[in-house]
């Protein structure tokens, strides 16, 4: 079986309508350190953030983050369910949106706060910054693998924060300090209104350099322009090999039947491993590990009952797929594929109860800055998702923007599991079982 190359990026795009800005140069690549909140001159292209450091330990409890985590996990399949289309091969990177526009939400007040902690299962608003900071710093927490002489790749996840922020423009300390002290996100102070282009340069830029080149062009040209006054971003980066590699040799062609009824002819990998195997009504299951804190589960329903298990997909089936699992020597063949997912959420949020934040009358995101005239809204949110998976490894890239516009034991029994049509992929942080991408292959060609 595998390496497993999975890189992630998410980035949320707060745009206003407001005129009057401080004018300044283009961007410069050289950086300097300004904290917010003093009396220190902030220039163009300094790196200002509140004069606090990322809190590295917590008082969060165990019982605080299982429940974010199935919060989370809730979030990503309601998200997945209204955001897919049935027939096409699907990836979102959950974790990532879910980062995004917790970070978002630090900013928002009122009822805009209300439907967007009901759509992020956030129930203690005081406590989310937080728990989510322990959340990421267990994720990122890796052992080493204790195994003597292990050629297999080491297992690696790294999470990035960053802000990019029209300079001169009033953002709150609060705001400022929350992100710092949860999030270890800075201020780069770029200048939207006369030198945009360059500010989405060096946004891409700092977003391929933490998704280890694997996300080049994030933010398209057009997207940012004299109006954008923040844009906040999340990028993760994943890497591990599967704990049993498949060997290339016994790769072999093989027929799947796509979702639209055809049958098409494409390579299969082929090994077996003692692994999590589980079977119940309308689906089987496998969990395959890797060599490291992190597995993937593969659910393939029968054959007929895709759209079926699709809809009953939920955190209740999840669990029941895990506690339901038996060990087994399983003898798997999995196709090799490649797709790309490109998705403009609004819709999706606002069918899941997130209405006021898309709406210039009615949202509230003072707590992000103290804006004189006009109110801050989210115009759009764009995400993107690749993922390419083969017998060395699988490659997979997410990037999401939100932007936002100012309105004045060991079983003997051995079974064979061929995914030869439409299945769903989880890949998850073993420990917590955090979700960190969610997807189906409908057409593997």
């Amino acid at each position: 079986m595998r390496n497993l190359l999975v890189p992630a990026a998410l980035v949320a795009l707060l745009a206003t309508g407001c005129a009057e800005a401080g004018e300044s140069g283009p961007v410069d690549d050289s950086t300097t350190f300004a904290p917010i909140g003093t009396t220190t001159p902030i220039q163009q292209g300094e790196l200002a953030r509140a004069d606090v450091a990322r809190a590295t330990t917590t008082d969060v409890t165990g019982a605080e983050l299982a429940a974010r985590v199935v919060g989370d996990t809730e979030f990503a399949i309601d998200l997945f369910r209204v955001a897919v289309a049935d027939e096409a091969n699907t990836l979102l990177s959950p974790y990532s949106i879910a980062a995004a526009l917790t970070m978002t939400y630090a900013g928002a007040r009122g009822n805009t706060a209300a439907e967007m902690a009901d759509v992020l299962n956030v129930e203690d608003a005081d406590r989310v910054h937080a728990v989510r900071n322990e959340l990421d710093l267990q994720i990122t927490s890796i052992e080493p693998s204790g195994i003597p002489d292990d050629e297999r790749e080491p297992f690696e996840i790294q999470i990035a924060n960053s802000l990019w922020g029209q300079a001169d423009f009033p953002f709150l300390p609060e705001f400022l300090t929350v992100l710092a002290q949860n999030y270890d996100a800075g201020m780069n102070l770029v200048d939207f209104v006369s030198a945009a282009e360059a500010a989405r340069a060096a946004i891409n830029t700092w977003v391929e350099d933490n998704t280890a080149g694997r996300i080049v062009e994030l933010i398209p040209q057009g997207v940012i322009d004299e109006m954008t006054r923040l844009v906040l971003v999340n990028a993760i980066w994943f890497k591990a090999s599967w704990d049993e590699q498949f060997d290339p040799e016994l790769t072999a062609e093989a027929e799947f039947a796509t979702l639209a009824g055809a049958t098409v002819t494409v390579p299969f990998m082929n090994g077996g491993d003692v692994m999590p195997y589980s079977s119940g009504d309308g689906y089987t299951a496998v969990r395959i590990p890797y060599a490291g804190d992190a597995a993937m589960t593969v659910v393939l329903p029968d054959d007929g009952r895709f759209s079926e298990i699709v809809g009953r997909l939920s955190a209740d089936l999840l669990n029941e797929i895990k506690t339901a699992a038996s060990v087994k020597d399983v003898q798997l063949a999995m196709p090799k594929f490649e797709f790309r997912s490109e998705f403009s959420l609004p819709d999706a949020l606002k069918g899941l109860g997130m209405v006021d934040a898309f709406d210039g009358a009615n949202a509230d995101f003072s707590g992000i800055a103290a804006v004189p005239d006009g109110n801050l809204y989210i115009s759009d949110v764009i995400h993107q998702a690749f993922v390419s998976v083969d017998e060395t490894g699988t490659e997979a890239a997410a990037a999401t923007a939100v932007v936002v516009r100012l309105t004045s034991a060991i079983g003997e029994e051995s079974v064979a599991m061929t995914l030869d049509r439409p299945f769903l992929f989880i890949i998850e942080h073993d420990s917590t079982g955090e979700i960190l991408f969610l997807g189906q292959v409908t057409d593997p060609s």
